[in-house]
């Protein structure tokens, strides 16, 4: 019992600097909002906001490059393969500056793609071009920064995560703030701050990574280049990244299916939704807490051959965010209201996020097992088996949605919503058992 409750403790230790470190970036979203809305308007705002969605876009994309090095790391750091550890950071910055490269050499046609997309005046779209173009050139500095800060969680050293996660919204806020409020340079003051933030973070980041790798590595140890540069290796790696990328972008065509698909019942429905979206949001800060940790003990157990070790910390860290999705569930359910009149002064859009919110408070009630599930394939690197889970329940609930929504409007889609996530999870876990088969190879 009490070696149980040291195993929940453990989890628990290495989640809450996540969690931490994912509370932090809405904060610095708030900073920027309000900076510009003491030196600027309204289309200075709109300006900023679609900005940063762009980028939001472009870098989850690419978030395969934080977790399919999580799940090498781990791996390798489990089988005490303390080089390849070095060698998969190496590949994985490599990956990352390289794409960051290619974005800064097609970022007109990047920006005006996006452009094209947006559905904003002439003045805003030429604000945001002040902001994108100054922007892109921090790309290679974050998208290297996903990828030590995989190797960060491969190797469990979360509250350097959270240390460099800190430092970076820190910096970005103080400066921005400088730049905006004390300098007037409005919205590429935002973007000069963000750009400079990223490769400070970057210098902290490689700092950090080279000081724990270090301590792994024996003293006069020399760099191999063939291993390095491993054909197989990066191949691999290539795969495994691209399987996530097509996950990921299922996933981001679910939610703008959600967003699009509710905007057709009305201005008053798609604003009820987007506050109850916050919700959404706002509980993944803590389950995504657990689902890294996940990744880290998987991929760490798959390195060392450890089978037992594999199911005890995948059962303390399913029983650990269940607890919490329900903590969270009866927290919006019983506080969601007064929250959501602080969100919105519109009375039609508070009453219908009131309406809606119970079905908010049941999809973060059974979301969790598809972010545990999702920390489960990532650790063992099985990325084919997460993006056909992936591309199955995104047709389910488009499918699903459509009829329903059809039926019972608004509320058909949530109850679609509902069923997606849970179809996520099951999916994902019809594809387990060959997770337990990599044990006996």
């Amino acid at each position: 019992m009490l070696r149980s409750l040291d195993g929940h403790l453990v989890i628990a230790r290495k989640a809450f600097p996540i969690i931490l470190a994912n509370a932090s970036v809405p904060l610095l979203g708030l900073v920027d909002t309000a900076a510009i809305g003491q030196t600027g308007g309204a289309q200075e705002l709109g300006a900023i906001a679609l900005g940063a969605l762009i980028f939001s876009f472009i870098y989850w994309g690419f978030g395969f490059l934080r977790m399919g090095t999580t799940g090498f790391t781990a791996q390798s750091y489990g089988a005490r393969d303390y080089a390849e550890v070095r060698y998969v950071s190496l590949r994985a910055c490599l990956m990352g500056v390289g794409i960051g490269a290619v974005l800064i050499v097609l970022q007109h046609a990047v920006a005006l793609s996006a452009f094209h997309l947006l559905d904003t005046s002439d003045e805003v779209k030429k604000l945001i071009g002040q902001y994108f173009y100054i922007r892109i050139w921090g790309a290679p500095a974050t998208l290297c920064s996903f990828a030590l800060l995989g190797v960060l969680v491969g190797l469990g050293q979360t509250r350097k995560l959270l240390g460099l996660q800190l430092f970076l919204n820190g910096l970005n806020i103080l400066l921005n703030v400088f730049f905006v409020i004390g300098l007037g340079w409005s919205v590429r003051g935002i973007a000069a701050g963000t750009v400079i933030a990223e490769w400070a973070a970057l210098l902290l980041g490689i700092w950090m990574v080279r000081r724990s790798l270090s301590g792994l590595m024996p003293r006069g140890s020399t760099q191999s280049w063939s291993r390095l540069f491993d054909r197989s290796k990066f191949s691999q790696m290539m795969r495994t990244n691209g399987n996530i990328m097509l996950r990921t972008l299922a996933l981001l065509f679910g939610f703008a299916w959600f967003a699009n698909r509710g905007a057709g019942f009305g201005d008053e429905v798609l604003a009820a939704n987007h506050v109850l979206m916050q919700f959404v949001s706002l509980s993944a800060f803590f389950l995504d807490g657990y689902a890294y940790v996940v990744e880290m003990m998987v991929g760490k157990a798959m390195g060392a051959r450890d089978e037992r070790a594999y199911r005890v910390q995948l059962k303390q860290a399913n029983q650990l965010a269940a607890v919490t999705a329900v903590l969270l569930a009866a927290f919006i359910w019983g506080f969601g209201s007064p929250i959501i009149s602080g969100l919105t002064k519109d009375e039609s859009v508070r009453i219908l996020a009131k309406e809606y919110l119970p079905y908010a408070c049941v999809y973060i009630l059974v979301s969790f097992y598809a972010f545990q599930l999702d920390g489960v394939f990532i650790g063992s690197t099985r990325s084919g088996e997460m993006r056909n889970a992936s591309l199955f329940s995104l047709l389910f609930f488009l499918t699903l949605s459509f009829l329903l929504s059809s039926q019972a409007n608004n509320a058909g889609l949530w109850i679609a919503f509902i069923g997606y996530v849970i179809v996520r999870g099951l999916s994902l876990a019809y594809y387990l058992p060959r997770v337990s088969a990599l044990f006996g190879r």
